[in-house]
């Protein structure tokens, strides 16, 4: 019995190493190719389960494993809708004279403001609405 045992370790070995060989570098996962043949060849047993469980990258035509997947969100049939585009139907130069009408709007405003402190008008402050 203890000579069967042997064979069969020995020949999982060098299944092993020949399936080790005759992959690409892209198919061995976890450790370079020469560290899992080292693994191999010292410990055979162990090496040899260690390469077909986590070693070896299965390719998807083989072994077909049932996973479970992440549940996508319900997608309706139709597509999004495009993004609105603004309606401004106003030209670049349109919009840089209204934006100056209201930088001087504006600049008039500190000035009237300015005034109203130089006159030493307390009670309209800045803000203030007189009738």
């Amino acid at each position: 019995m203890p000579f069967l045992f042997t064979i069969l370790v020995i020949a999982l070995m060098v299944g092993a190493l020949v399936d080790i060989i005759k992959r690409d570098d892209a198919q061995v996962r976890y450790l370079p190719k020469m560290a899992w043949i080292v693994i191999v060849i010292l410990l055979p047993l162990i090496g040899s389960l260690l390469w077909f469980a986590i070693g070896r990258e299965y390719s998807e035509a083989g072994l077909r494993i049932p996973r479970m997947r992440a549940s996508a969100p319900p997608t309706s049939s139709r597509p999004a809708p495009a993004p609105a585009m603004p309606i401004d139907t106003r030209s670049t130069e349109q919009q840089i004279a209204d934006l100056d009408r209201e930088i001087e709007e504006w600049r008039l405003r500190q000035e009237i403001e300015k005034r109203r402190g130089e006159n030493g008008d307390a009670s309209a402050g800045p803000g203030s609405v007189q009738i």
